[in-house]
């Protein structure tokens, strides 16, 4: 554990998100929703996780901003888990936070306590912050899509074989998780699409800067994406078929945001390419 305030402050957001996970746990076992006041809990270790990523990250923007992966995985984890509270405040999908919450947990205490690694120094100018807000904003409304996708898989393979999942019951019915499944679907499509622009017109020198497997990668994942909400209008798609898309367009985004950060930052680390 790292010394000073933000392994503590990390520890203690940490046990706050594995607390949430743990009564939502106990109440889907039971077959009913999570109290609201369970959102309390989780939305303390939400702001513990701000602190953290603000000492870390935010505190000394003077030369820029250095976002490591592990810095990254944590400021996307904190987007997700601030979205699912949010939009629990109106939907019953508290059960997605089995999911969520631990791996909130895992990112936070892997970016206060792993060595930091610098990465790409980003810009301050409010162009580049609005790239990057449009990115880290389509990743966590895609990351719910994906959640929902798991649990939509789970709710189906439940009906077939007819026995039903603990998940199960605490989910909306199978049709209402599919609808939020593509509304999110289409609000991280939207964000997605901004984020590409913005990075078209603002990013200059993408080349120099190595980003030209994950403008490729993003692309990849946008084409799957698009194709699977036109799948949905035109052919009518739902069910196994929407779950493959959902996951497969998530992981190659996943790859692009996180997989190509890791490479640079190894091959950075080993010298095996020039600064």
């Amino acid at each position: 554990m790292p010394d000073g305030p933000p392994g503590l402050i990390a520890a203690t957001s940490a046990a706050a998100y594995l607390c949430g996970a743990a009564i939502t746990h106990i109440s889907t076992r039971a077959d009913r929703q999570p109290a609201g006041w369970h959102l309390l809990i989780v939305a303390g270790g939400w702001l513990l996780h701000a602190t953290v990523l603000w000492l870390q990250i935010l505190a000394d923007t003077d030369n820029g901003i250095s976002l490591g992966v592990a810095d990254a995985l944590s400021v996307s984890a904190w987007i997700s888990a601030g979205l699912l509270m949010f939009l629990n405040l109106r939907q019953p999908i508290a059960s997605l936070g089995l999911f969520l919450y631990p791996v909130a947990a895992f990112c936070v205490l892997l970016g206060a306590w792993l060595p930091q690694v610098s990465g790409p120094t980003l810009s301050t100018d409010w162009t580049v912050e609005l790239h990057v807000g449009l990115s880290l904003l389509a990743y966590g409304f895609l990351s719910l899509s994906a959640l929902l996708a798991i649990a939509l898989g789970i709710q189906e393979r439940g009906l077939r074989q007819h026995t039903p999942h603990g998940l199960t019951a605490a989910l909306p019915p199978l049709e209402t998780t599919e609808r939020l499944m593509f509304q999110w679907i289409g609000t991280g499509f939207a964000l997605l699409t901004l984020a590409l622009l913005s990075g078209l017109f603002f990013v200059e020198n993408w080349m120099a800067q190595h980003l030209a497997h994950k403008i490729i990668l993003s692309l990849l994942a946008w084409l799957i994406f698009g194709g699977l909400l036109l799948g949905r209008r035109w052919r009518g798609w739902r069910g196994q078929r929407s779950v493959r898309w959902t996951l497969s367009g998530y992981a190659v985004l996943l790859l692009a945001y996180f997989g190509s950060k890791f490479v640079l930052e190894a091959l950075k680390n080993t010298h095996w390419y020039g600064s």
